[in-house]
């Protein structure tokens, strides 16, 4: 998975005026050495055959582009869908939590922490442990916790401690921080696995390539499927912008294709109840990078506001950050409504029930024009078990 050249990231860890590590001084000996050894590790032989053969035999990957035809019909474009939703676990997260279990194990850590808002890093980081016989402790907002029971579930029979994060908003943020105060107590045996392309230096670049897969795949489905391995649009939604970042890796130096980022309207950008982050935010640090988030004049992080659990963030990745500043990639957004009815129409047209987070991106289809030779690619991130409970809520199923 080679490196992407002109919107990689440099060697003081920044992609343009994003990035870096800005850390307590606590965190410098973790964070330092995982910057020292990282690439070594993850570029080691043995490593690279261990990844890819869980990534085959555990994970189920490849995972399939689908040609969606009932939606290639009704948007007259050729519409496929990358199915990270069939991973085992349900998402594109277990992808990265297989790469840095292996990553902890060769540093010889002991105990991993996590943080989660959809739950889904959450189980996928509970799972990997699991197979590997290491302790687990996930830190996940009050609020999440509610909203996504059947994971809080999945992670608990997993045997991963579930720790509620109780202040701020009860959320994603808040979480995070919890599991950063955590680190800082115990930085000598315990690996800190992020879920999303935050956080200082090396974060976003490691998770960025254990998700790349994703792309990789992609560009060699879609050649055997249409010819071509370009497509003309790739499309994904965006919270901290995993599951984005690993479908755009291997297209971001093909500038003939468009990549389009979804984040959560929420209520709608103007009405306070929002996390649409390159709309609303402004550079400043939050979680050890330099990015793009929602803040007060007085540099306060707003509290962030989406049904979805797992873009209800209120920053973004720092590449990302770059990307939209750049005009590399197009950023927009699109309300909880506008969500759930795109969440109901894949379900009925598809047979397919996506993951809340997932039908931000399939409702940006309604806004979009294209030529009947388009080639458009969406990443399915998750599957929507987790949000049943929204759904029928919302439906009145």
């Amino acid at each position: 998975m080679e490196l992407i050249m002109n919107y990689g990231v440099n060697e003081q860890g920044y992609y343009g005026d994003f990035g870096g590590a800005y850390i307590p001084e606590m965190l410098y000996p973790n964070v330092e050495e995982l910057r020292q050894q990282y690439l070594s590790v993850i570029n080691d032989a043995d490593f690279k055959k261990e990844f890819d053969q869980l990534l085959k035999d555990y994970v189920g990957r490849p995972s399939p582009l689908f040609y969606a035809k009932r939606y290639s019909e009704r948007y007259g474009a050729n519409i496929f869908f990358k199915r990270e939703d069939l991973n085992h676990t349900g998402s594109h997260k277990i992808n990265n939590a297989i790469g840095q279990i292996l990553l902890a194990q060769r540093l010889g850590k002991k105990r991993i922490i996590a943080e989660t808002g959809a739950g889904q890093h959450g189980v996928a980081t509970a799972t990997v442990c699991a197979l590997k016989g290491i302790e687990c402790v996930v830190y996940m907002g009050e609020v999440d916790i509610a909203r996504q029971a059947p994971n809080v579930s999945r992670m608990k029979m997993l045997g991963a401690k579930v720790v509620p994060a109780t202040s701020g908003s009860k959320t994603l943020k808040d979480a995070t921080n919890e599991a950063m105060r955590d680190w800082i107590s115990n930085p000598v045996d315990t690996h800190y696995i992020i879920g999303s392309v935050v956080g200082p230096y090396p974060y976003p670049d490691m998770v960025a390539r254990f998700q790349s897969v994703i792309s990789f795949e992609a560009k060699k489905q879609l050649q055997e499927q249409t010819g071509k391995d370009l497509p003309d649009y790739v499309m994904a939604c965006v919270g901290g912008g995993s599951n984005a970042m690993g479908m755009f890796y291997h297209f971001l130096d093909d500038e003939s294709v468009k990549l389009i980022a979804v984040e959560a309207a929420g209520k709608g950008v103007n009405t306070g109840h929002s996390a649409a982050t390159t709309f609303l935010g402004r550079e400043g640090v939050l979680h050890g990078s330099r990015t793009l988030l929602m803040q007060t004049d007085d540099g306060q992080v707003v509290e962030p506001y989406s049904i979805s659990a797992g873009l209800d963030y209120p920053g973004i990745g720092p590449q990302h950050a770059h990307l939209y500043k750049v005009n590399r990639a197009e950023y927009v957004s699109i309300t909880d409504d506008e969500a759930l009815e795109a969440g109901l129409l894949c379900s009925k047209l598809e047979g397919i029930i996506p993951a809340i987070e997932t039908a931000h991106a399939l409702a940006q289809l309604e806004k979009m024009k294209f030529k009947p030779t388009d080639n458009v690619v969406i990443c399915i991130s998750g599957r929507g078990d987790k949000d049943l409970d929204t759904y029928i809520k919302y439906f009145g199923f």
